[in-house]
């Protein structure tokens, strides 16, 4: 299994008119990552509404997005769940369509100390020898925020974890004492935040990040150019991505799915997950940055049909 490294976006789902998911517009998502040379996918993830599909769509859509991918990258599976018992079941999924590389967080339910996170990995990782696990820490309400130091502690008791996507908030110095104090099993860590902070992450050792899919070109420049030495080119990038990231953080998957309209790749802004509404003020700053950007053309119907 290669290892991860640069930049794997999290692909949003895609639904039709009727509140369906759109297995066509999935597959046009999947392109869209591969011809901006990205170094892997994520799916599902928190960007993909994952709480709001059933488990057929869920297992469906996982299954076209690899075969989609065919090989040419890592397909990382959100496996999430509030049990192992449930995770392992995600994970058997996975595995039936070639997947092995799973994020899981950790129930926020069990808390924060290294055992009861131990146990939980542990039971997941005998239910599942064959995958490679991403230990995802999510800042609460919905993650834990668990401290650097318990990550460590887990990790190296539970070998299968072969990297953190650390997401809290300041992420810096939890990657800092990661990296510092990892076990030869830990393979690196990853980028959270939707590359808001990811010259930081990057600066502090970080082999990855996992944006959102809107920009995904962008972002691949950015990384190439970091390892290349680039340095200044890399920062150009990120000052000039900064303005419409810091309106993700807002408005989530519905900007990815407006932007991702006016990229020509879906048809509509349609999701289910409980988020902020894009008004026409917000539809025209939004319009401003991909301008400077140099994305798209304004569509009146972009922010259309959106529940």
């Amino acid at each position: 299994m290669a290892d991860l490294a640069g930049i794997l976006p999290v692909l949003p789902t895609p639904f039709t008119q009727d509140g369906k998911v759109d297995l066509q517009a999935m597959r046009r998502l999947v392109r869209f990552a591969l011809d901006c040379d990205v170094d892997g996918v994520v799916f599902p993830g928190f960007a993909s509404e994952v709480e709001q599909l059933e488990a057929g769509e869920r297992a469906e859509l996982l299954g076209l997005v690899a075969q989609e991918v065919g090989g040419k990258v890592p397909v990382v599976a959100g496996a999430s769940a509030p049990t192992a018992a449930d995770v392992i079941a995600h994970g058997r999924v996975a595995a039936s369509v070639g997947v092995t590389w799973l994020m899981i967080q950790p129930p926020v339910s069990i808390g924060r100390e290294a055992g009861a996170v131990t146990a939980f990995f542990s039971e997941v990782a005998a239910g599942l020898p064959e995958a490679r696990i991403v230990l995802q820490n999510a800042p609460a309400p919905r993650g834990s925020d668990i401290a650097p130091q318990v990550l460590v502690e887990v990790a190296r008791a539970v070998p299968q974890i072969a990297y953190v996507k650390e997401e809290t908030l300041p992420a810096g110095p939890a990657i800092s004492h990661l990296l510092a104090h990892r076990p030869q099993t830990l393979a690196g860590v990853i980028g959270g935040g939707g590359a808001r902070y990811i010259l930081d992450e990057y600066a502090r050792g970080a082999c990855a990040a996992m944006p959102a899919i809107e920009i995904a070109d962008e972002h691949v420049a950015l990384d190439r150019a970091w390892r290349e030495g680039r340095i200044a080119e890399a920062r150009e990038v990120y000052v000039r991505t900064l303005p419409l990231l810091t309106l993700q953080a807002v408005y989530r998957m519905r900007l990815t799915k407006y932007v991702m309209v006016r990229r020509g790749i879906l048809e509509n802004t349609i999701v289910r997950a409980p988020t902020p509404e894009l008004d026409g003020p917000a539809c025209s700053d939004i319009d401003a940055n991909l301008a400077a950007l140099g994305i798209g053309a304004p569509r009146a119907a972009a922010a259309g049909g959106a529940r």
